[in-house]
């Protein structure tokens, strides 16, 4: 089980007591008289005094300082602190609950008190604040059809929590509109076979727009579950290594519509390169992790343009495997990801499998070029082209001169040079 499905298990018929506890109560009120109260800290008949309601402290501070007693030790404060909230007033609590300031804990509390009015449970499912969790407490519990009708009305919730589309399902007090509204969602984004449209707008209702628009630009789209292609979970599955939206990349650098018709691969060449990543890979890790061999398999399922595309907008490890890419444009796409660190170019500019456009296209890049260590590391690489070598040597200390002219895995022309430089500025 995943911890996202951990967190929103359809929970059994219980106490609010029982689901507060489970839940982590998080003080957000910065006012020190409720941390004092909630964590202990503050005189006995000060902390009974504000479980009777009687401090003088705004509604939503109180509300959220009785809703930590109720999770506290203290049997006797915890038992008073339910009699007062069970005292509001409906006006006042829907107040509350609407406001900006209302504490999460609050929300979660109400959400499962089903002797509230109505108007407050509606405005507890309008408030953004209100966690999934307790939504599907309420969508398994409420005896009210009226309420899951509203939960069903937000699609993007049920895409994003499952889960509470099949607490609505499971309710046998659930309205015929909402059984409706659940069964469509389930049908169109969770049962229909998928294509890229549907994936995007799953990945979309996630917050995960980058991803959405990988997975709709890309040439393996339309393919998606044939024979042929990438499966949908391969789909999904990269996706999730997409960190870098449309708007933060420069392709114009790029001929993308004439690559594949000059870079065409076979997938006998295709699975050379995998063998030839997977062996780098084995090269620095004795143990390979079975899970990047994984990834190496279903990146290299991708053609050259669409493996380009995740070179410029993918995660670190999609980029430490894409900087592997024999073929010079998929590795030259992973220096162009805006993501990418100075860290990682120092470790590329040591590469000595990287092809040559890369490392020249670092040393001639000039934000890379105030990095010391990244230059200092290219002058040391035997494959960094010379000339780019010969320009970098002028601004290296005299200590890496000296280091450099003796270095035996350089070429002789730039240990001499090195040398020369080195005793121009000893005054010799």
């Amino acid at each position: 089980m995943s911890a996202d499905d951990a967190e929103l298990r359809i929970p059994q018929r219980r106490s609010v007591a029982n689901f507060a506890d489970v839940m982590n109560f998080h003080i957000e009120s910065e006012n020190p008289v409720v941390k004092a109260v909630v964590e202990g800290t503050a005189p006995q008949p000060a902390r009974l005094a504000a479980a009777r309601g009687i401090l003088p402290l705004p509604q939503n501070d109180l509300l959220e300082l009785l809703v930590g007693l109720t999770r506290g030790d203290d049997a006797e404060l915890a038992a008073q602190a339910k009699q007062t909230l069970a005292s509001q007033e409906a006006d006042a609590l829907h107040a509350a609950i609407t406001s900006d300031e209302v504490a999460t804990g609050v929300l979660e509390y109400f959400a499962g008190r089903e002797e509230l009015p109505v108007s407050v449970h509606e405005a507890i499912l309008a408030n953004a604040k209100t966690p999934p969790a307790a939504i599907l407490e309420m969508a398994a519990n409420t005896k009210n059809g009226q309420l899951l009708e509203l939960i069903s009305f937000n699609q993007q919730l049920l895409i994003a929590n499952p889960k509470i589309m099949e607490a609505i399902l499971g309710n046998s007090n659930r309205s015929p509109e909402a059984e409706r509204r659940a069964a469509e969602v389930k049908r169109e984004f969770f049962e229909k076979e998928r294509g890229a449209q549907q994936i995007a707008n799953e990945l979309r209702a996630k917050g995960k727009d980058a991803a959405a628009e990988f997975i709709e630009n890309g040439e393996f789209a339309d393919r998606i579950g044939e024979d042929d292609g990438l499966s949908i979970d391969d789909a999904l599955f990269l996706a999730e290594h997409i960190e870098v939206p449309d708007a933060e990349t420069d392709d114009a650098w790029l001929g993308l519509e004439y690559l594949e018709e000059i870079y065409e691969e076979t997938e006998e060449q295709r699975q050379a390169i995998v063998n030839k990543i997977i062996g780098e890979f084995s090269l620095e890790d004795d143990e390979l992790a079975a899970e990047r061999i994984s990834t190496i398999n279903r990146v290299m399922k991708m053609n050259m343009k669409d493996r380009v595309r995740l070179a410029m907008k993918g995660d670190r490890e999609a980029r430490t495997i894409l900087i592997r890419d024999p073929n010079r444009i998929v590795a030259q796409a992973v220096v162009q990801n805006p993501r990418i660190s100075e860290q990682e170019v120092e470790k590329i500019a040591a590469m000595r499998t990287v092809t040559e456009d890369v490392l020249r296209q670092i040393a001639s890049n000039r934000q890379w070029a105030r990095n010391y260590a990244v230059m200092h590391t290219l002058a040391r690489n035997p494959r960094t082209p010379m000339a780019n070598v010969l320009n970098i040597l002028s601004r290296l200390q005299l200590r890496d001169l000296v280091a450099l002219s003796k270095n035996r895995n350089v070429s002789d022309a730039v240990r001499r040079q090195a040398m020369r430089l080195s005793q121009a500025r000893a005054g010799r």
